[in-house]
């Protein structure tokens, strides 16, 4: 590589490496696999070497190169023969003991389907709209707005619930 082009990579890993980490650890809700997605996903365009026609075009590259190296680990038979260490731990500690909102609201969000948690994630974390939900995710914007309703209410009764919890204790 030329040092431009060293360069180059090194600006474009700087300007998305929170993005895709936050979105592969959304997806996988995993923080192990999630760091492995970021590399695979960094080694990509290494590789690939794509040229972009706007800032927003290689947003999108990098966003759906995430979840499809998100979906392939998940489909994998690796993925499906192991325990989620993680997840098991929260598991036995069973509901939220701090009371902390924003963890709450973290476990909430990490506890959707992927179908909604993803689309969740790209809207209020990632700011895009509907319409550029729809098209990275090569669904109708109809899906996406009832994915994003259906996602918030399933939060909603999950932060009800751990609030009833909470003043019941």
């Amino acid at each position: 590589m030329k040092y431009t082009e060293k360069q180059k990579a090194l600006e474009c890993y700087q300007k998305h490496k929170d993005m895709i980490y936050k979105l592969a650890w959304a997806y996988c809700k995993d923080a192990y696999q999630a760091e492995d997605v970021f590399q695979e996903v960094f080694y990509k365009y290494l590789v690939s070497h794509p040229k972009f026609k706007t800032v927003e075009h290689e947003k999108a590259w990098f966003i759906r190169i995430t979840i499809n190296i998100c979906k392939n680990f998940l489909k994998s038979k690796w993925n499906r023969d192991i325990l989620h260490l993680e997840e098991w731990d929260r598991k036995q500690e069973g509901p939220e003991e701090s009371g902390d909102a924003f963890d709450t609201l973290k476990n909430a969000i990490l506890d959707l389907p992927e179908k909604y948690r993803v689309p969740i994630h790209l809207y209020y974390y990632e700011e895009y709209s509907v319409r550029e939900i729809a098209h990275l995710l090569h669904k109708s914007e109809s899906t996406i707005q009832t994915q994003l309703q259906r996602g918030r209410e399933k939060i909603k009764h999950t932060l009800e619930r751990s609030e009833r919890h909470d003043v019941g204790a």
